[in-house]
């Protein structure tokens, strides 16, 4: 099922699967195919074939918009040339790899950009991404692989779009590829196996991946106003970016309005100290990023400033992390968390663990 788009505005198509090799591009490039047949004007607006034969075979018949040349620090990078595609005008067109960080010079910082740029003219998008490009999922993606995802793409893109397709492939398969040469090249596919690509790493994956897609299936069939609100409370410590991760991923799975609340005594940021504001200011635009409604709350009483918002606001649910020990403090003060236990009886309040990664 369709959300529906504003009028004029292109449809966006999502190949999703949780690991390379699991077939998302030759999908991509199969349905090209599939529309070029029936006629529709499609063209490829960026492929990375990653010397795979079947892949590139694919392409064959369909017309390819050269990239972009941009030089940085003495190199010449390729990156898609949106301007180009969108001179040409295609009804649609194929961009593999979503999540890609663009080199610095370019207009946009994320090849998603570029892909909104694209449906804002008009023109329909087909694409492929992995599961853990996902924002909400960085920090479960971490535990489970031990590797910290660099580009993400925010929730509320995905959720933009008109259809996402599970590409699945059972692990045992896809170590098979792997091995066989299909994925990489040996010396890269040997370090994959020894990291990303261990079977139990992938079964979690995909267990993860299918979990998602359904996810996105029930989405798509209940657009009822929500009846749960989210606050969720923000400070400089570094968990808090787990914390909006956490709190926007229960939200979208409950279908639920978000708040991200930062308080301080006089409601004005530049009253503090640089290293401490510029950690609260990346938290809320990390916030802000993920169309979470961010609010900076005036009161001497964090705990207090917070559970009188969410009575205010018919909040139903607070997100707290808990700040790190000082065992060296001889007389003990209450904590935030402690204080908003007390004052919020009859509100849900979670405490999020800062979980490590077992070394």
């Amino acid at each position: 099922m369709s959300l529906p788009q504003p009028a004029g505005r292109g449809r966006l198509k999502v190949f999703l699967s949780y690991a390379a090799g699991a077939g998302k591009t030759y999908r991509m490039l199969e349905e090209a195919q599939e529309l070029k047949k029936k006629g529709v004007d499609i063209v490829i607006g960026y492929f990375e074939s990653h010397g795979r034969k079947d892949t590139i075979a694919k392409t064959e018949g369909l017309e390819t918009i050269p990239r972009r040349n941009i030089e940085y620090r003495g190199s010449v990078f390729e990156e898609m040339d949106t301007e180009a595609i969108l001179r040409r005008k295609p009804e649609v067109c194929v961009v593999d790899e979503f999540p890609h960080t663009n080199v610095p010079g370019s207009e946009r910082g994320k090849r998603w950009e570029d892909v909104m740029v694209l449906l804002d003219a008009g023109l329909d998008v087909v694409t492929t991404m992995n599961l853990q490009h996902l924002e909400s999922l960085n920090d479960q993606i971490f535990h489970i692989s031990g590797i910290r995802v660099r580009e993400t793409v925010p929730d509320w893109v995905i959720k933009q779009a008109d259809e996402v397709v599970m590409v699945d492939v059972t692990p045992e398969a896809l170590i098979n590829r792997l091995r066989r040469g299909v994925v990489y090249a040996p010396d890269k596919a040997s370090r994959a196996l020894e990291n990303f690509f261990k079977e139990q790493t992938l079964v979690a994956l995909r267990e993860l991946a299918l979990r998602q897609a359904a996810h996105e299936v029930d989405i798509r069939q209940d657009e009822q106003r929500p009846a749960e609100r989210i606050l969720i409370h923000v400070t400089g410590l570094p968990s808090a970016a787990m914390l909006i991760r956490r709190g926007r991923r229960v939200a979208d799975y409950l279908r639920a309005e978000c708040f991200a609340i930062y308080t301080c005594p006089t409601g004005n940021m530049s009253d503090l100290p640089p290293h401490e504001r510029e950690a609260v200011e990346r938290h809320l635009n990390f916030a802000r990023n993920l169309h979470i409604e961010t609010r900076i709350l005036q009161g001497t009483n964090p705990a207090l400033t917070l559970v009188d918002f969410a009575r205010r606001h018919q909040i139903t649910q607070i997100f707290l992390t808990r700040s790190p020990s000082r065992r060296w403090k001889l007389l003990p003060v209450p904590s935030v968390v402690s204080q908003v236990l007390r004052l919020a009886r009859n509100l849900q309040v979670t405490v999020v663990a800062e979980r490590r990664k077992q070394q």
